[in-house]
């Protein structure tokens, strides 16, 4: 598991970022990790953790489950299903706070309507803040507010860098893009 000279990267790292619907079907899906090399591999995954955890109570706070040797994070909300996978040597509270991070960001830029509909209509977004999030498994980010931004900058046409504007124009911009792109 440890790097060439036998000693641990110290950084943390996820190794899957997993939203999936009621049915445990792929919403949006972002692997960090060599640990499921092909796609059947990954699906598999997918359909385990969605098993083992479908009958657990993850709707007011995050829990945690030891799977294949894995630390897996979990919430739900509506017909969405947020799991953030880490290796068994990872910090608990380090992936919850990903998982927070993520489920937040996503909640902003849905604006509260946290479904497989929206996250469908916005899944260019979605897929956005798992690069603002993590980067080749390494944790960039888990303020919410910040991956939120970012992403809406990403998404805007101003010229303006986001310094120059508050999160407000940012979202208001964002908002403007997104229903300009809706109505095309």
């Amino acid at each position: 598991m440890g790097s060439l000279f036998g000693y641990r990267d110290s950084s943390p790292s996820v190794k899957n970022i997993l939203l999936l619907d009621s049915e445990g079907k792929r919403v949006a899906v972002k692997y960090y990790s060599d640990d499921w090399p092909t796609n059947s591999a990954k699906l598999a995954f997918e359909k385990s953790v969605f098993t083992k955890t479908l009958k657990t109570n993850a709707r007011i706070e995050a829990e945690i489950m030891m799977f294949e040797s894995n630390v897996v994070i979990y919430k739900f909300v509506q017909d969405l299903h947020f799991f953030v996978t880490g290796g068994d040597d990872e910090n608990e509270l380090i992936l919850a706070t990903v998982l927070q991070g993520f489920f937040d960001a996503v909640a902003l830029l849905l604006r509260n309507n946290v479904d497989k509909r929206e996250a469908l209509e916005n899944l260019d977004l979605i897929l956005l803040c798992f690069d603002e999030i993590v980067d080749g498994g390494m944790i960039l980010e888990t303020d919410p507010a910040v991956i939120a931004g970012k992403v809406a900058t990403h998404t805007m046409d101003a010229d303006a860098p986001l310094s120059e504007q508050t999160i407000t124009q940012a979202w208001a911009t964002a908002r403007e893009h997104l229903t300009r792109t809706l109505l095309k």
